[in-house]
């Protein structure tokens, strides 16, 4: 699929703004971080997951625990994914039961990401609460989902794009808004 770049949304300066405010909103809502697990939705999610967990070690002076969730399995359209989807490792603690989960992702969409990620993360135990971390919200859903910390929030159209481009994947680092051709 061929994708033509329409806006960048966000620069690698904006991002790294953006990350420590969402990093100081979560310290400002969960006092009692040695019960905060920050779990990073595999791909984009796990980096930006560490960042954030740098930016409170930062902020904060405290190291939060960080884990990564692969959702291939959990996906409720995994037939049309691929003959043989690649699955990844899912790595966290061996217990999360009773700590407050902040999922970390790079795009909040329809929802269903989340939705996969939350019935994994109940394969795992039972955590006293899970919110929901995402670097843009392109505000429409399939399912009622909401982010507790956004980095920005982008209105798209169904044929629109946001593409977050990290350097452990991608050339650069910035946000860009694409639509397919």
């Amino acid at each position: 699929m061929e994708f033509v770049e329409k806006a960048v949304i966000m620069t690698a300066a904006d991002m790294d703004r953006v990350l420590t405010r969402m990093a100081t909103q979560i310290v400002e809502n969960n006092p009692d971080l040695s019960n905060v697990l920050l779990v990073g939705i595999r791909r984009r999610g796990v980096p930006l997951a560490g960042r954030l967990a740098a930016k409170i070690d930062e902020v904060d002076g405290v190291k939060v625990a960080t884990g990564a969730l692969d959702i291939t399995l959990y996906r409720d359209d995994l037939s049309t994914v691929a003959d043989r989807p690649v699955v990844n490792k899912t790595e966290l603690p061996s217990n999360i039961t009773g700590k407050t989960i902040v999922l970390v992702d790079d795009v909040l969409y329809t929802g269903r990401t989340i939705r996969a990620a939350l019935d994994e993360l109940i394969d795992f135990g039972r955590p006293h609460r899970v919110q929901l971390c995402v670097m843009v919200d392109r505000g429409w859903r399939e399912l009622p989902i909401q982010a507790d910390y956004v980095g920005k929030y982008v209105t798209t159209t169904d044929k629109q794009i946001i593409k977050v481009m990290l350097p452990e994947f991608d050339e650069t680092e910035e946000v860009l808004l694409v639509e397919t051709k």
